[in-house]
C-alpha cells in the first residue's frame, strides 16, 4: 500500500526543512506532497529538497489538503501538520490497520512533549474525544484510503473543525481507529496564548461541537476567546 503523506504548510521556513527530514526519516517511501497557502517567508523552497511535489493552493487547510490529496498518487493518504513529531514506524502501523477492510481510515493519539499537567489534561481530552465521540482534529495525523476520502468528499470548506467535520463523514464510508502511538504536536500555540485558557477554550469549542453547535458561532467564539 503505498502512502501519500500531505503536508499543508503557511510561513513554516524556519522548521518545514527539519520536519520533512524527520519524516523522510520515519516514513521512508512515502510519497510527500507539501502544500502551501501563500507563504510569504520562503516556505515552498525551503521544503523543495525533500519533498517529492510543493503546490501552491489557496489559503486555508482545507482547501490545501483536498489540493494535496487530488495530486498524491496513493492508496492511502494521511494528513500531517509540519510541528508533529512521529512515533516509530508510523507507515507499518497504519499499513496494520488497513489491512482490515472494513476500515475506512483512523489517526494517531496526540501527545504535546511538555511535563506539565495542563498538557496531560489536553492530551486526554484530544484522545477521549475521539475515542468517545469519534471526533479527530488535524494534530491527530488522520489517515485514510483513497477510495474513502473522495466518497466523503474531501475536507469541507468551513471557518473551523475542517478536520473533524472530515473525520464525520469518513465514519460513513467505514469504521475508523484510533492507534496507539502517538504523534507529538508543538506547545507553540498553548505557549503563546497561554496553557491553561488555551486548554479550557479547546475543551469548551469541542464540547460545544459534541452538542452540534453550528461551526460559524464555534468560528466566532473561537476568534473571540484565543484571536485569530
Amino acid at each position: 500500500m503505498k502512502v501519500s503523506v500531505i503536508v499543508p504548510v503557511l510561513n513554516e521556513a524556519a522548521g518545514v526543512g527539519e520536519f520533512l527530514a524527520h519524516l523522510r526519516e520515519r516514513a521512508p517511501g512515502a510519497e510527500v506532497i507539501v502544500v502551501d497557502g501563500g507563504s510569504g517567508d520562503g516556505t515552498p523552497e525551503a521544503a523543495r529538497p525533500l519533498a517529492d511535489r510543493v503546490l501552491q493552493a489557496e489559503r486555508g487547510r482545507a482547501r490545501q489538503m483536498n489540493a494535496g490529496a487530488a495530486a498524491s498518487s496513493g492508496d492511502c493518504f494521511w494528513f500531517l501538520h509540519a510541528d508533529s513529531r512521529l512515533p516509530a514506524a508510523p507507515l507499518e502501523a497504519i499499513r496494520a490497520a488497513l489491512a482490515d477492510p472494513s476500515l475506512a481510515g483512523g489517526c494517531f493519539r496526540i501527545r504535546i512533549p511538555r511535563p506539565e499537567p495542563v498538557y496531560r489534561i489536553s492530551d486526554s481530552l484530544g484522545n477521549l474525544g475521539v475515542d468517545l465521540f469519534r471526533i479527530a482534529l488535524g494534530d491527530h495525523g488522520i489517515f485514510c484510503r483513497r477510495e474513502a476520502f473522495f466518497a466523503a468528499g474531501g475536507y469541507p470548506e468551513i471557518p473551523l473543525m475542517e478536520d473533524a467535520e472530515f473525520y464525520r463523514r469518513l465514519r460513513r464510508q467505514g469504521r475508523v481507529r484510533q492507534l496507539r502511538p502517538a504523534v507529538e504536536t508543538s506547545p507553540r500555540r498553548y505557549e503563546r496564548r497561554g496553557a491553561y485558557r488555551t486548554t479550557l477554550v479547546y475543551g469548551l469549542i469541542l464540547g460545544l461541537y459534541v452538542l452540534r453547535a453550528p461551526v460559524p458561532v464555534l468560528a466566532r467564539l473561537y476568534r473571540s476567546w484565543l484571536g485569530g
